[in-house]
């Protein structure tokens, strides 16, 4: 791979700066493109963008960035563009930086104006296959604002697929983040909910998936999909608790859509597991209501007290096949089993030895 050091001053990176949604974001005279399809939006905040004018304004050094040189000429932003974005941003007056009062390019003085146009950027002009770069371009990003997993997918599998799917799944106030933020956890711009997604419609095969589609014209099996799980989930759970938040929803929804539920006896379900105590995990309701497997809730267990408590009741003695057994060799058991009622308190323990108890288990 070839790689070439330049200092380009501010006022060429900005020439021609244009940044929105149709066109997209460029700089230097239209051949740079900041934020090429395997970039991520925006996500300095204030004190990141502004630490970086004042470095700039104070001539201090700020870390070199890279460019990939592409075949006709014309360059992708391969690091940089977080700091490249603040920079243009401020010099076109779109936010103000305090100094020694709050102030707006425009309303710096000319000999300050002049000090941040000719500020220079050290920038490193990468050549290379697309293997090679993608290599470097994983390398580079190590340090500063790391990218995510799902962000360096985005590096390898760009195309028309993945340009679509980030419409509905990438960008501030998306599609799916309107329809589904109450369910998924993270941050659209950091891919997040792009990443769920394929990972609930790929059976956890992300890559394969965004191989199999990386060329297909729309990504609208994804978005569909995505639909359907949260029209599902809303119809199913009606009555929204923050507990419902970061829930594998693919897992009930793909084996389970097609069954017959009624969300009347479902809520009233919910609402007595809620104010069960010996459920520990309440998130784990939503997959018991609709699994029956109680693993989901954690069932709270008998502590070394009343194990102990039991123990010196029983002598040692195993209800169930009437031998003596040290502590270490049975388990606490419900006398009655949750399920049916039965709590987790002193009066409803008994020691079993390990074989009783888990034959019981398998009944």
């Amino acid at each position: 791979m070839k790689i070439e050091l330049h200092e380009i001053p501010v006022k060429e990176i900005i020439e021609g700066y244009i940044n929105n949604d149709e066109e997209g974001v460029f700089g230097y005279k239209g051949k740079l493109n900041i934020r090429p399809p395997y970039q991520r939006e925006f996500i300095y905040k204030d004190k990141q963008r502004n630490a970086v004018i004042e470095s700039v304004m104070k001539d201090f050094p700020i870390n070199v960035m890279y460019w990939i040189k592409n075949n006709d000429g014309c360059f992708g932003l391969m690091d940089g563009q977080q700091r490249t974005i603040s920079i243009c941003e401020y010099v076109a007056g779109n936010f103000s930086v305090k100094f020694d009062k709050i102030k707006y390019f425009h309303s710096l003085s000319h000999e300050e104006q002049e000090k941040i146009l000719n500020y220079k950027l050290m920038v490193y002009f990468c050549e290379g296959t697309p293997k090679e770069t993608l290599d470097w371009f994983k390398i580079v990003n190590i340090a500063g604002e790391k990218l995510y997993e799902q962000e360096l997918r985005n590096a390898v599998f760009t195309g028309p697929w993945l340009s679509d799917a980030k419409r509905h799944f990438s960008k501030t106030n998306c599609p799916a983040y309107n329809e589904g933020r109450e369910y998924i956890k993270g941050s659209p711009i950091r891919q997040d909910y792009l990443e769920t997604t394929i990972k609930w419609i790929s059976n956890r095969d992300i890559d394969e998936y965004m191989s199999k589609h990386q060329h297909k014209p729309n990504a609208n099996e994804l978005w569909l999909y995505f639909q359907s799980v949260i029209s599902w989930v809303k119809t199913i759970f009606p009555h929204y608790r923050k507990e419902m938040k970061g829930i594998d929803y693919d897992f009930l929804y793909n084996k389970y859509k097609n069954k017959e539920f009624d969300s009347n006896e479902i809520e009233k379900t919910i609402t007595k597991l809620m104010l069960d105590d010996d459920v520990t995990k309440k998130q784990g309701i939503y997959l018991y209501i609709i699994t029956g497997h109680e693993k989901h809730l954690n069932i709270r267990t008998f502590n070394e007290k009343q194990k102990r408590e039991t123990y010196e009741r029983q002598k040692g003695i195993c209800p169930k096949c009437k031998k003596h057994f040290e502590i270490e060799e049975m388990e606490a058991d419900h006398i009655t089993p949750w399920c049916e009622g039965g709590k987790t308190i002193s009066d409803n323990c008994q020691m079993l030895c390990k074989y009783d108890n888990r034959k019981k288990a398998k009944k």
